[in-house]
């Protein structure tokens, strides 16, 4: 038996019902009242089997009436088991025998979103809705699955998950839970047949559950389980357990099972002596008898117990409660209608004392338990809610997480066993990788030896690091964050970039590349281009212009010299004024973006200094062999689209570092 607080034995049995089971008692034969008897004590199990030999005797003509109730009745406990395919084939039998509760409609809206038939599932929801406008747990059932459906056709979630195969036997294994932060042990509940006993559950129809547990061996592989030491497991139903922050005191669930009572849960303690657990004593949180008190879950600082419960005082349904362990008279306290629902709240899990894990039918979700974050705020005073999403959550009951390392560890789902049988998955969420890369090199595109690059963001992270022999750099970084980057070197001006990371959970790796400006010799100016035969400026020269006026406000000390180069057509005279007015151009430009004129002089060189071939120029122009002076001489013995080519070459504009010691006050 699954030891949830969902199972049907806790469940208050619907007034409707109990009225209608009281007013047929004189008509029913003797075995519908054994069948209404072992569904008023919880036996689901039992009850559906005997529920179905009634059904099937009756005559579909003649006991219409009584075939659309026992049909409700064995939905109920079809849905109570989990086993959602049954569950709706059986309500769609109760309402085509008009079978008098609008809640079948709800019902099988209920079932077929668990199956994940959502569009049918919204078409139940909405027939319910028009005999009770406004229902809160249908409407959220309706946006449940426009959720479902929306996300199917969307892009899952990174989450990684696995069928624990290890774990798991051929009954229900669920709620995994750590024992402590070592993390090198995990217990979890099991109805498999290696569980105590021999008796199978009235309710389930499988082995009462025990607690059993798996260990790390030495090479960090978890080992086959076995069932946990000492005096835990008896023949009751143990099980769904959290352990204090210590490892040493467990509190876990028991159903304890009375012939003539209606099953309930009650939480215990344990306390661990080496490997093995002593005989639960039952841990007081509420006189009331009558409500189910389970799930524990401890906070992380040890200070409170989480638990769900259906007693007095919620907001429909069980609901996530708390009580201070270290003084509990007064101090229990329900999560409030921000957590909780008039639906059900269960299996807390409390990962920080301000992250809680829950499941519930009551948020919008995908079918049956969805797993959700609740995060507090700062004040304490609020939680946001978000649902897991695919695929940690699915159509069928998904709950009982627990973290390990980093953003990884097991839950439990039924999804995809027809049987309603629980079994233990694992999930990793895959870190978000964020990185840049890129190079630092010189002009001629050679490495800077020993280049320094640092990152500082609006996040308040500050990095660096010292660029390979390569000049290749790597930093890892965070989504959504405005960086400045800085890349300096003896011998170089400093140079800056910006750029933001876009805030999408996906990997990323941007690439920025540094060209550094040596100091000791001139350094060309690409895409600076003029109007012909003038000194004019064209528009396509401003971003380099503007990437030029932001280097030297990033080198503030430094003082330079722009000069501008022709090419060997035209008179000396002619090219030295052109080239002298194009160096004063850009020199204007400068100023006008608010370079100090003390930091600037300008020359027009004509065609008097002719390029020599670097290992950059080679590389674009293999032709013209590195070291090669591209003067007159030279050139007249090239081809003439070579001769075009050189020319190009020497037609340049360039800058001088004439100082580094300028102090602008």
């Amino acid at each position: 038996m699954k030891i949830r607080l969902n199972a049907p034995y806790i469940y208050n049995i619907y007034t409707l019902l109990l009225l209608a089971l009281a007013a047929l008692t004189s008509c029913k034969t003797p075995k519908l009242s054994e069948a209404n008897q072992q569904l008023e004590r919880g036996e689901f199990f039992n009850a559906s089997k005997t529920y179905k030999a009634v059904y099937n005797k009756l005559n579909p003509k003649s006991d219409r009436e009584l075939r659309g109730e026992v049909a409700y009745k064995l939905a109920t406990c079809y849905r109570r088991l989990n086993m959602a395919p049954n569950a709706s084939a059986a309500y769609q039998n109760a309402i085509r025998y008009e079978y008098p509760d609008s809640m079948a409609y709800y019902w099988l809206g209920r079932s077929l979103q668990q199956e994940g038939k959502y569009q049918p599932a919204i078409d139940a929801y909405n027939k319910f809705l028009e005999w009770r406008p406004e229902d809160m747990l249908a409407e959220e059932g309706v946006a449940g699955c426009k959720m479902a459906i929306k996300a199917k056709e969307g892009k899952k979630s990174r989450y990684i998950v696995k069928n624990a195969k290890l774990f798991n036997s051929r009954r229900s294994d669920f709620a995994p839970m750590y024992l402590d932060k070592e993390l090198n042990y995990i217990y979890f509940t099991s109805s498999t047949e290696k569980a105590t006993g021999t008796n199978k559950s009235e309710i389930t129809g499988t082995k009462k559950s025990d607690i059993f547990f798996s260990k790390k061996d030495e090479n960090g592989k978890w080992t086959r389980p076995e069932p946990a030491e000492g005096e835990l497991n008896t023949e009751h139903d143990e099980g769904i357990v959290s352990f204090s922050p210590d490892g040493q005191t467990m509190y876990l669930t028991i159903a304890r099972r009375h012939p003539e009572a209606d099953t309930s849960v009650e939480i215990y303690t344990s306390r661990r002596s080496d490997a093995s657990w002593s005989a639960p004593q039952k841990f007081e949180i509420t006189p009331d008898t009558l409500s189910a008190v389970g799930h524990p879950a401890a906070s992380p600082d040890g200070k409170y117990l989480y638990f769900s419960s259906d007693m007095p005082g919620g907001y429909g349904g069980k609901d996530i409660w708390r009580i201070n362990l270290g003084e509990r008279a007064g101090s229990l306290e329900n999560l409030g209608p921000q957590i909780n629902t008039p639906g059900d709240e269960m299996f807390p899990y409390l990962r920080t004392d301000s992250t809680l894990y829950f499941s519930s039918d009551g948020h919008p979700g995908f079918g049956g338990l969805d797993l959700f974050i609740a995060r507090r705020n700062s004040t304490g005073d609020r939680w946001s809610i978000e649902n897991m999403g695919l695929p940690v959550n699915s159509q069928g009951d998904d709950f009982g997480i627990t973290y390990g390392q980093g953003e990884s560890g097991f839950f439990s789902s039924n999804r995809g066993d027809a049987r309603g049988y629980d079994h233990i998955f694992s999930f990793e969420y895959p870190e978000v990788k964020v990185t840049i890369s890129g190079m630092v090199m010189d002009k001629d595109e050679e490495p800077v030896p020993n280049a320094v690059i640092r990152i500082v963001g609006d996040d308040g992270s500050n990095q660096k690091e010292v660029a390979r022999d390569d000049g290749s750099f790597r930093f890892r970084l965070e989504r959504g964050v405005k960086y400045v980057m800085q890349a300096s070197a003896k011998g170089y001006l400093n140079i800056k970039q910006e750029f933001e990371s876009e805030p999408e959970e996906e990997d990323q790796d941007y690439e920025v590349d540094f060209m550094l400006a040596a100091i000791h010799k001139p350094q060309v100016v690409e895409n600076i281009f003029y109007d012909f035969d003038k000194a004019t400026l064209r528009p396509e020269s401003k971003e380099a212009l503007d990437e030029m006026a932001q280097m030297l406000k990033d080198n503030p000390n430094v003082t330079i010299e722009m000069g501008a180069h022709t090419d060997r057509k035209g008179t000396e005279e002619y090219n030295i004024s052109l080239s002298n007015r194009r160096a004063k151009s850009v020199v204007d430009y400068l100023v006008a973006s608010g370079i100090s004129p003390e930091r600037l002089t300008w020359k027009g060189y004509g065609e008097t200094t002719p390029k020599t071939v670097t290992k950059r120029i080679n590389r674009e122009f293999p032709q013209f062999p590195e070291g090669t002076l591209l003067n007159e001489e030279y050139i007249s013995t090239l081809s003439e689209e070579d001769q075009e080519a050189a020319d190009q070459i020497n037609r340049r504009t360039e800058f001088q570092v004439t100082s580094i010691d300028y102090d602008m006050y």
